[in-house]
This record gives C-alpha cells, sequence and structure tokens, in this order.
C-alpha cells in the first residue's frame, strides 16, 4: 500500500469515527455533560492509531458537539458547560449516597478499559459525578483503592465445589483461573508483586487450594511455598505482555502479527549470510505467536517438570 493510499484510509477512518460519536450524540446516547471516549479507548475499539483517535475528536471539536475538561477529559457540549460538574446541591445529594463499592466498581471499569494509570482520586470522584473529597471518606488514598481493586477482583473467584482427582488437575484449574482474571482486568498482573506481595484476603483461595494441592504430596513447607510461588510467578509473567501488548497496538495501530510481518525484512537482512541458519529457518517458517497458546505450552512444561517432585513414576507426564 502507498503512502497516499494509507493517508486516504486514515483520513476515511476517523471521519467514520467522528461520524459514529455524532451519531450517539446526536440520538441521545451520549448526552449533554457525558464523557465521550478518549483517544486510548477509540484506538482500542476501532483498531486505529492515537493520531487518527485524536483527530476524530478534534473533528467533533471543531463541530462544536465536544470540548475538552481538564482532569476529566472530552464531554459533550451543552447549553451549560458546567452541567457535567452539577449544581452544589446535587453534588452534596451525591456525595452522601457514595459506596465504597461504587467507588471501586468505577476504579475498575476505568483501570480495565483505559489502565491502571488513568485511575486517580479526581477521575472516580468525575465518574461518579461526586466532589474527589467526598471519595477520603471511604479510602485513605490511591494505593489503599488499587488495594481495594484487587480485593474485589479475586472476590469474584469460585473454585469448583468438587475438587479435581489429581495434582495436576487442580494446579492447572488454579493457574487457568488465574490467567483468566488477568485476562479480564490486564492491569493486575503489573500491580501485583511477588517480591513484596500485597495483602489482599480473597486471593488467598488461590494459595490455600495451590499449597493444600502440594500439602498432599509430602512435601516439606519451604518447597511448597516455592512452588507456589513459581506457579504464580510464571502466569503473572506471561499476563503482563497482555497490557503491554494492548498499549502497543493502541499507539501503533496495528496488532502484533501484522508488526512482526513488518519487522520481518529487518530480521532476515540481519540473520542473513548464514551466521544463525536455524534462526533463519525458524524466522522463514509461519509462526502463529498467540499469548494463551504459549501460556497453555508453558503451563503443561512446567507441570511436567513438578512430576517427580510430586512423586510421579519417571517419565510420567501428560500428554502435550
Amino acid at each position: 500500500m502507498s503512502r497516499q493510499e494509507v493517508s486516504r484510509q486514515e483520513v476515511s477512518r476517523y471521519h467514520q469515527i467522528a461520524a459514529e460519536l455524532r451519531r450517539l450524540i446526536e440520538v441521545g446516547e451520549l448526552s449533554p455533560g457525558d464523557r465521550v471516549p478518549s483517544t486510548r479507548e477509540i484506538t482500542r475499539r476501532w483498531h486505529v492509531a492515537m493520531a487518527t483517535a485524536t483527530k476524530a475528536l478534534t473533528e467533533l471539536r471543531r463541530a462544536g458537539l465536544v470540548h475538552a475538561v481538564p482532569g476529566i477529559g472530552t464531554v459533550v457540549n451543552g447549553r451549560n458547560r458546567s452541567a457535567h460538574i452539577g449544581t452544589p446541591a446535587r453534588r452534596a445529594a451525591s456525595d452522601a449516597a457514595i459506596t465504597l463499592g461504587r467507588i471501586v466498581a468505577r476504579a475498575v471499569a476505568v483501570a480495565d478499559n483505559e489502565g491502571l494509570a488513568a485511575v486517580s482520586m479526581r477521575r472516580v470522584a468525575t465518574e461518579l459525578g461526586v466532589a474527589t473529597m467526598s471519595l477520603y471518606r471511604h479510602v485513605a488514598d490511591k494505593d489503599d483503592l488499587l488495594g481495594r481493586m484487587m480485593q474485589a477482583v479475586f472476590d469474584e473467584w469460585r473454585f469448583p465445589t468438587d475438587s479435581p482427582p489429581t495434582w495436576r488437575e487442580r494446579l492447572t484449574t488454579a493457574a487457568k483461573m488465574l490467567w483468566a482474571t488477568f485476562r479480564r482486568h490486564p492491569w493486575l498482573a503489573s500491580a501485583m508483586s511477588v517480591t513484596r506481595p500485597q495483602l489482599v484476603a480473597s486471593a488467598l483461595s488461590y494459595t490455600e487450594w495451590v499449597l493444600a494441592t502440594l500439602d498432599d504430596h509430602g512435601l516439606d513447607l519451604s518447597t511448597m511455598l516455592t512452588v507456589h510461588v513459581t506457579l504464580f510467578n510464571y502466569v503473572r509473567g506471561t499476563a503482563i505482555h497482555i497490557e503491554l501488548e494492548a498499549e502497543a497496538e493502541a499507539l501503533s495501530g496495528v496488532d502484533n502479527e501484522v508488526w512482526m510481518r513488518a519487522q520481518r525484512p529487518a530480521l532476515r537482512a540481519v540473520a542473513g549470510g548464514g551466521r544463525y541458519p536455524v534462526f533463519e529457518r525458524v524466522l522463514a517458517a509461519d509462526y502463529d505467536f498467540d499469548l494463551d497458546a504459549l501460556f497453555e505450552f508453558g503451563l503443561r512444561r512446567m507441570l511436567d517438570g513438578l512430576s517427580p517432585l510430586m512423586g510421579d513414576a519417571p517419565g510420567k507426564t501428560a500428554a502435550s
């Protein structure tokens, strides 16, 4: 595709996005004072580059449909541009009705959609339509809010009532539940620490499930904890790339598959000449890089490695 064709396609895309947002405003799905999707939200929803998202919002501003509010984002225009803030009486009523559950749920929603960096006390208060100071009656600060967000996420966990019969199936269940949680909440993996673990009471159900599985096989306490941390760190370490890839895709407008294809000529130039023959063969193959497949493969190999420790007969591993 030529540079001119790419440029025309970009123009077409931001016009389409602006037209769709205009339609939502005109039919009332976005009312005066409502916040329209941020540039990051637009890049994720429409799979475009950040520059294209910015141009779409600029077009709406030029049309007089929206305006930017510092610390809040871009909101729909109305007769009264401060309508999204609310009158003092309305805000006071909202402040009185606010609950810890609503604060945490909104913070999790912002983090899920825009990343943890987008979460602030001011942003959450704006989302709820209340004064920022009203949040401090329920949470001490952003660190306290983050802890409660993690608590809320793990509160969703429900292990099966009937425990799987083998240690391998039990550990697989725990690892896949953790992976699915990181998938639903991409910010969570990077927020959690292995070296300085946060006290998240609801996450102890995962810890207990894994340790109880290991305890049934006569391991000493130190080895049990080491296996638990190793398994957790494998899942978390792989899951960190979920958010990194989402951010990279939002900024570039292309997914990892398209990006890798674009890098192949440069890689071939570096690896050519027969200096790296095996790598050249791998590079020539049509490799499908998929994080879920990578997680599954690594998990199986890790559990294979634990088999001797768990007392399985030599050479006994699950089918790959």
